[in-house]
């Protein structure tokens, strides 16, 4: 059987040391990294993540808040509250909470937030400087699945990296995070010819499909990392991934659960960003 990559622990070791270095950071006299989370939808599962980003911001010495907005809030409502934010030098990290409700588009918003705040790091002036490598706030997901990546002692250097998904908030951004590790990079997706021979013929395979169990035995190669970004629920209403992980458990040399092992590192990665944008913001008022 491969090993199993705990998430929950290397997601525990990154908290430990934001949180060693954002005291140390009050120490030397700087503000206390602040994070506002904006909630202004009606998904039941974002109430439980923002929940949750909030009381890790507390537990690592770090200020969060939580504006909670009705149905009722305009377009205009929010944009203006993102404007108030951005003015507010208390305020390091701004995140806004997806889906918002449906009368009222990301887009616009996603943009209006200064991409030093934009702690998510879905804003395009963010997404430039990953792809050009330059200094920036990249997505927490992607971010953290590569630290899954390198936890394994692998080197990368060379690899050939399969990337199953194309979403500007996963699939791309992990392309470009495992490109930067010297990995040879191939993105497919659901129009991909023959998926199982070129997922077969990784070396390093992430699944950000959001399709329950679509990767199976026949898509890994034997002694691979899978790492599978997705969260599904089964016929049973189990918590699941985009691999089949009893079928791929056996073939794989590393693998992470569901859960257990991309999701604990999301919100890390967020506090670290949170912690990285607060020492960014101070150098620029200098």
């Amino acid at each position: 059987m491969g090993t199993i990559i705990d998430g929950k622990a290397i997601a525990a070791g990154i908290k430990e040391q934001v949180k060693a270095d954002v005291a140390a950071h009050k120490a030397a006299g700087g503000a206390t990294p602040g994070l506002t989370v904006v909630l202004c939808g009606d998904d039941p599962a974002s109430q439980v993540y923002v929940t949750n980003k909030v009381k890790t911001c507390a537990e690592l010495g770090m200020k969060s808040e939580l504006k909670q907005l009705p149905p009722s809030t305009t377009q205009a409502q929010l944009m203006a509250l993102v404007a108030e934010l951005n003015a507010d030098p208390t305020v390091h990290g701004i995140l806004v909470q997806l889906p918002l409700y449906k009368h009222l588009q990301d887009g616009p918003v996603l943009l209006a937030i200064n991409p030093d705040k934009d702690v998510d790091g879905f804003h395009p002036i963010n997404v430039g400087r990953l792809w050009t490598d330059q200094d920036g706030l990249f997505p927490c997901t992607p971010v953290g699945s590569l630290e899954l990546i390198k936890g394994t002692g692998v080197d990368l250097k060379g690899k050939h990296a399969v990337v199953v998904g194309r979403s500007n908030i996963v699939g791309k951004p992990m392309a470009a995070l495992l490109l930067k590790q010297h990995c040879t990079v191939t993105i497919a997706h659901s129009r991909t010819v023959d998926l199982p021979a070129v997922c077969k013929s990784a070396d390093i395979l992430v699944a950000a499909v959001g399709k329950t169990k679509m990767l199976g035995a026949s898509h890994v190669k034997p002694g691979a990392i899978v790492i599978d970004v997705g969260i599904n629920r089964d016929a049973n209403n189990k918590l699941c991934g985009d691999v089949d992980f009893e079928a791929v458990k056996d073939i794989a040399g590393f693998i992470t659960p569901v859960p257990g092992g991309v999701g604990p590192m999301t919100i890390a990665l967020l506090m670290r960003n949170t912690l990285a944008a607060a020492k960014r913001q101070a150098r620029k008022s200098k």
